[in-house]
């Protein structure tokens, strides 16, 4: 390998960054404008200089030696001017005007050299200066791009809480500089919810697997156990299976609604509403509950599956966490170009600065993760997390006499025309 072949590949091609860029335009567009300056200058001057201002200055000469500056024998005039080879004369030497032309040409022509020899110079000076300005002006225009690129360098998963909060006017990369501060709030507050969600989830998926365990190491160890006993274990290592599944599907249900779904199929939140008020209805639990509903058609379209688990979600959430004889109701529709299910029940009170925490995964209304409570923590996430899947959201508020109102908006599938009649045919 040459030695040159050697530098250029330890040196690396050179790098064309947006300052040099803007550097090199900035000079590029000043030495145009400046061309076009000295172009026009020098026609305007080169006019005003032309043959016929010759002619009148030839004129003025003459006429002022004939006053006795030079002495001519006759006044020249237009006529004379324009007749180059006639002489004037007087006491002193005759002097022709196609010679007085001839030095005007002559001084006019060296004029305009200096001019643009001048004005070429200058302008070449400019140039360089322009590139030097240019150069510390795009550093300066830039330098909130460096404050972001050093402030993106020094970033990782556990440093997001850092922001650029660039100070300065209120322009493009001011603008830029809040979008991504903005970001890395979001990306922050994903990370820190995905660490929360980790941690609870293998909680959550150990407390059952401890609960069996146990249980199968007190029968263990007792040899003498009798039937009863070793069937009450058993129905307590079910009991945390079950539980443990319940866990499972509902973390698979919860992945699975982060997702935009795969089909998108006509579907009616009434009916959804209708089936788990059904389901509620005759459980244990809510045989004292007042069921009141008011299902109006709300049309949407998505994952049926998917719909029918949120909507579910919430007639069990709102039967799960209510007083013995309270109430519950639901409600659908449509308005707006939005369909919506409101599920209402009572309960006990929650402060409302808590309501927005109950959506996040593994949150009950007491604030614990884990607790005797049943269920996993799970609904109100799943809830949020379809309807968001579905273009929509799920708000909640605490009720003043105690419990919780949520209800999820989702946007109502544009109506279809109706179909054409065929085109009749004339009978003949």
């Amino acid at each position: 390998m040459k030695p040159g072949g050697a530098i250029r590949l330890a040196l690396g091609r050179p790098r064309w960054t947006a300052r040099l860029r803007l550097t090199l335009w900035y000079g590029l567009l000043f030495l145009l404008a400046g061309l076009v300056l000295v172009g026009t200058s020098y026609l305007l001057v080169r006019q005003r200089l032309g043959p016929s201002t010759h002619s009148g200055i030839a004129a003025t000469l003459c006429r002022e030696s004939a006053n006795g500056v030079v002495c001519l024998a006759q006044k020249v005039g237009p006529t004379a001017a324009a007749g180059a080879g006639k002489t004037a004369q007087g006491p002193g030497q005759g002097i022709t005007v196609g010679q007085i032309t001839e030095l005007q040409d002559t001084f006019v022509s060296a004029a305009m050299n200096t001019f643009v020899q001048t004005m070429l110079l200058v302008l070449g000076l400019m140039a360089v200066a322009s590139l030097g300005l240019g150069w510390v002006v795009a550093g300066r225009v830039l330098s909130p791009l460096q404050q972001i690129t050093a402030t993106a360098k020094r970033l990782s998963e556990r440093t997001l809480h850092q922001r650029i909060a660039l100070e300065g006017p209120d322009d493009e990369l001011k603008e830029l500089a809040d979008t991504f501060d903005r970001m890395l709030a979001r990306l922050d507050a994903a990370f820190d919810s995905q660490r929360r969600f980790t941690a609870n989830a293998s909680h959550e998926l150990r407390t059952p697997l401890a609960i069996s365990r146990t249980e199968v190491d007190l029968a263990l160890s007792d040899p003498d156990a009798s039937t009863a006993e070793l069937r009450g274990m058993a129905e307590r290592v079910r009991d945390a299976t079950d539980r443990s599944e319940r866990l499972i599907e509902g973390l698979l249900t919860l992945s699975r609604s982060e997702q935009e779904p795969r089909t998108a199929e006509p579907d009616d939140l009434a009916d959804a509403a209708g089936v788990a008020l059904e389901q509620a209805g005759r459980a244990r639990a809510a045989g004292e509950l007042r069921l009141r509903a008011a299902l109006l058609p709300a049309p949407v379209e998505g994952d049926p599956a998917l719909l029918e688990r949120m909507v579910a979600n919430l007639v069990e959430n709102a039967v799960r966490h209510n007083h013995p004889g309270g109430w519950l109701e639901a409600a659908t529709g449509s308005g707006g170009g939005w369909a919506f299910v409101r599920v209402a029940n009572g309960g006990r009170e929650i402060p409302a600065d808590e309501v927005e925490s109950l959506f996040e995964p593994f949150r009950r209304l007491n604030g614990r993760v884990a607790s005797a409570a049943p269920g996993a923590g799970l609904g109100l996430s799943i809830v949020r997390s379809v309807a968001r899947a579905h273009g929509g959201d799920a708000r909640a508020r605490a009720l003043p006499g105690g419990g919780l109102e949520v209800t999820v908006r989702l946007p109502a599938p544009a109506p279809r025309p109706a179909p054409a009649d065929p085109p009749r045919v004339a009978a003949t």
